[in-house]
């Protein structure tokens, strides 16, 4: 019985039981550096691993990332333009793998997982798996019920069937969520049908679940202006509500009351992300490949003309470059989007230098963003006339329209323009993962759980209680809950 008790050394272990248990999954890039600069064990080779592989660390960062869905799709000609970016550090290919995944969906902080979402007046936050609101709650778009008209504050919505939420989404007028059993919940303005619950009453004060999609579970949620998209574990897409313009995507320009998939996907591969713009709605496939259709008025659909498209058209600028593209973000004007190597490309109106060219030049089709070649980016994120870029060193760079300070430049004008991408020193001090930009306010949050606001607090979408904007990165409190009850008084 002694010797089943006694204490035993890691090194004591076999090391392909010890590579097993580095590459269960459970671990991140910045983990295995951790690792490798604290135990002299995992900085060496042991004399067992191939030549290409200087440690242990390096040796389960590979196994990592052959087996990550992001680089598993890559074609070999990506695969090595990846490497060749990061100096064929297998730890830095995963942390930009990493990274870019999170992007669009929770990211793993300190204080567990989280999520922004901002909307026009609003902005949703997850915090380990409870969704946290505060703004204007126009049309119940906060989910607090018909008596709330604004939440000074982040303040848990309470309602029981909305537990362990995974996605949100955010828009002008309504609010999306997805739990982890993939149920889909939608809230705020009704009267375009965008959520999805038939032709009912104008306005959806408590997140109310979407029956339509009842047994079809999903991962991802994009809410547009006045239009959702829903995207299934599946990787199917539906649609539904306004379809002025083709924005739902099913070759007609009719209303979908409830949410409808889109047929042509079936072949098209697999989809990994979608995003709604305005008017317009984008599709990534899993071999690089963005799919727009929708309103080309501002030239957002990025196929080098002004003519609407009804159902998914590939944008072919990317494919006959070979560019293989992970993620895109759909502003009101403009879009931008991210390649596998982790360069930035934008298109659309150039008003007021949100696509960082250094000037206000239109962009009828893609064009890559040069000033930021020296950086690795792993989140784009663009709305009203500004765009803001994550590297995969937790930078924050943005550009366009400083709209009420929206951009975070305490030196600039709250009516600046910005013309190329400039770094946020404000935050230079904190790892950004995620940020959201919505129409005149910014939210961020760091890897250590902190969340940050700047730009317009009119109406509370900082959840500030006490200024009515900030010019500068300004931390938000936000008042965790347990059964109503407040268990601590900070975010990180």
């Amino acid at each position: 019985m002694a010797d089943r008790a006694r204490a035993f050394c890691i090194e004591e272990l076999p090391a392909h039981l010890i590579l097993e248990i580095l590459t269960s999954g459970r671990l991140s890039a910045v983990d295995l550096a951790c690792l490798e600069t604290t135990c002299r064990m995992f900085g060496g080779s042991l004399g067992i691993l191939p030549h290409k592989f200087r440690s242990m660390g390096e040796c389960a960062a590979f196994h990592l990332c052959e087996a990550h869905s992001i680089f598993s799709s890559l074609p070999s000609n990506a695969c090595k333009n990846l490497l060749d970016r990061c100096n064929w550090n297998w730890k830095k290919v995963l942390r930009f793998l990493q990274c870019v995944e999170q992007s669009s969906n929770s990211i793993e902080s300190s204080a567990g997982k989280m999520q922004v979402a901002t909307g026009r007046y609003h902005t949703l936050l997850i915090h380990d798996s409870s969704v946290y609101s505060c703004g204007s709650s126009l049309c119940g778009v906060l989910g607090h019920g018909q008596s709330t008209t604004q939440c000074t504050a982040f303040s848990r919505i309470s309602f029981p069937s909305l537990s362990h939420v995974i996605h949100i989404s955010a828009s002008h007028n309504h609010a999306a969520f997805v739990t982890q059993s993939g149920e889909v919940f939608t809230c705020g303005d009704n009267s375009s049908f965008c959520c999805g619950h038939g032709e009912v009453r104008p306005a959806i004060f408590r997140p109310t679940q979407v029956q339509a999609l009842k047994g079809i579970p999903c991962k991802q949620v994009a809410t547009g202006l006045s239009f959702t998209v829903f995207l299934t574990l599946e990787d199917q897409v539906y649609t539904c509500g306004s379809n002025t313009h083709g924005q739902l995507g099913h070759g007609d320009t009719i209303d979908r009351p409830t949410p409808r998939k889109i047929e042509q996907f079936e072949g098209l591969g697999h989809v990994v992300q979608i995003a709604a713009g305005a008017n317009y709605t984008f599709a990534v496939t899993n071999d690089g490949t963005i799919h727009s259709f929708g309103s080309c008025t501002n030239f957002c659909l990025g196929h080098g003309d002004q003519h609407d498209e009804l159902a998914p058209r590939a944008i072919q600028s990317f494919k006959r470059r070979n560019i293989h593209i992970l993620r895109v973000s759909a502003g009101d004007e403009h879009s931008v989007a991210l390649d596998s190597s982790g360069f930035v490309y934008t298109w659309g109106r150039g008003y007021c230098g949100a696509l960082g060219h250094g000037d206000e030049n239109d962009k009828t089709s893609p064009e890559l963003l040069s000033s930021l070649k020296g950086h690795l980016a792993v989140q784009v994120c663009a709305r009203k006339r500004k765009t803001f870029v994550l590297t995969d060193e937790g930078s924050v760079f943005a550009f366009g329209w400083m709209g009420f300070g929206s951009l975070g430049f305490s030196d600039r004008g709250s009516s600046d323009k910005v013309m190329k991408p400039r770094m946020l020193d404000n935050l230079r001090s904190h790892y950004v993962s995620q940020i959201s930009t919505g129409l005149y306010h910014t939210v961020g949050v760091t890897n250590r759980g902190f969340v940050f606001g700047f730009g317009d607090n009119e109406r509370a979408q900082l959840g500030h209680e006490q200024i009515r904007g900030c010019l500068k990165p300004t931390e938000i409190v936000v008042q965790r809950t347990v059964d109503d009850i407040p268990i601590a008084a900070q975010s990180g």
